[in-house]
């Protein structure tokens, strides 16, 4: 997304005005306006297609990276240290597919550190004063580690159990360790976070973009005072409806695009098998993207309308700001109980809800209720705002305040 020039209603003449008044409905017309220009104008029509082919080409190369095997090179001198990390190499091929230790011999520290500088080995295996000793040009890789380290305490506890009369396995015994969740689910904490965090990076672009659009349209009709020649044809009312509804359609099409591209690419990765799930929070996203999208278009008409000119934009849209940078940085900040009040507080709920149904942390009737609330929210800030928005939008002496607004007269 990406701010674009606005020219919904900048060219108007009276005789378009009058078109208006003939109209049955008016905000039907101001609607249809709104979306044709942004349909129609190039630079809107460029950065949705940069951004649809951004998300084809992070999947893309997403599942190219995920499918990729990484390799490791160890440097070994002799048949103990091959034998180690053979069984390492066994053993994390076991965990994960995606990872390989190979061996490569060589006579001595010179012939490995020439291996390790050129970068054909990642390190080099060899026996020190107090055992064994992975050394490389930086700190070794922590999956290379791993596996070695492994390796070395299953050698150790075999010797260490023959010695003992025992096997392993007696050794072993109790010390087996099963991770659960009391709802029974499997967990993706990772996954859930990425989805999220998808959510709130959405809808802040979207309620920025598109808001700051609107509260310009209003402020640069309302400077050049064209909007006083629309008011003789149609209510303020009526030209507020168009408005918000107009915008809420076009932003409300390109996250639907951008959220349907993602599941497709979801689609093709390691995480298909949670695509239903994943499907459902999508739907309900977008369904709370709606109800609390009217709102915040509805404040940013609003915020133009307080305005006297495109430098008081600043300060009339601070209080807007401030809540979409609250959703922003909630969505991967809270947890617990304060996650679950956030998902019943309205724009809040927008992102925190749907990442508590991927989560499975929601019960049925949670979503339903916390919709519901934001839907009164969203009639309340509409019907107040509308107020607010006539009572200032014709006011052209300086920027004014809310205060003024509600108590200036009809």
């Amino acid at each position: 997304m990406t701010t674009i020039q606005r020219r919904p209603l900048d060219d108007m003449t009276a005789d378009d005005a009058d078109a208006f008044g003939d109209a049955g409905r008016p905000w039907v017309v101001v609607a249809a306006r709104e979306v044709v220009v942004r349909l129609t104008n190039r630079a809107f029509l460029v950065s949705t297609l940069i951004t649809v082919l951004f998300i084809a080409g992070f999947s893309a190369f997403s599942v190219w990276e995920s499918g990729r095997t990484t390799t490791y090179t160890v440097a070994v001198q002799g048949a103990d240290g091959r034998q180690l990390v053979e069984r390492a190499a066994s053993a994390v091929t076991e965990s994960d597919d995606k990872v390989a230790i190979e061996t490569t011999q060589v006579t001595g520290e010179a012939a490995a550190r020439a291996l390790v500088d050129a970068g054909d080995a990642d390190a080099w295996l060899h026996e020190g004063t107090s055992g064994w000793v992975l050394t490389s040009a930086d700190d070794p890789d922590r999956v290379l580690r791993t596996a070695v380290e492994g390796a070395l305490r299953g050698t150790a506890l075999e010797r260490n159990a023959a010695a003992a009369g025992a096997t392993v396995e007696a050794l072993e015994q109790g010390t087996t360790l099963t991770a659960n969740r009391f709802d029974g689910q499997l967990g993706h904490t990772g996954f859930v976070k990425a989805a999220t965090f998808a959510f709130a990076l959405l809808f802040f672009m979207a309620a920025m973009m598109f808001g700051q659009q609107i509260a310009a349209s209003v402020v640069e009709e309302k400077q050049s005072r064209l909007v006083e020649i629309i008011a003789t044809a149609i209510s303020l009312r009526q030209l507020l409806a168009g408005k918000v509804v107009g915008n809420s359609v076009i932003a409300l099409g390109q996250v639907v695009l951008f959220a349907a591209v993602g599941l497709v690419a979801v689609s093709f990765t390691e995480f298909s098998t949670l695509l239903p799930s994943l499907s459902t929070s999508v739907v309900w996203f977008v369904l709370f993207f709606t109800v609390g999208f009217f709102a915040l278009a509805c404040l940013y008409a609003v915020a133009g309308a307080l305005a006297s000119r495109t430098e008081d934009l600043q300060s009339t849209t601070a209080p807007m700001t401030i809540v979409l940078m609250f959703v922003y940085v909630a969505s991967f900040g809270l947890t617990g109980t304060a996650l679950k009040v956030a998902s019943f507080v309205p724009i809040a709920s927008v992102v925190s809800m749907p990442g508590r149904i991927l989560s499975g942390d929601a019960a049925w009737w949670e979503p339903a209720l916390s919709l519901v609330v934001m839907a009164a929210f969203s009639a309340a800030t509409v019907v107040l705002g509308e107020r607010i928005y006539r009572r200032s939008l014709l006011q052209t002496r300086g920027r004014v305040s809310w205060r003024q607004a509600l108590t200036a007269p009809e």
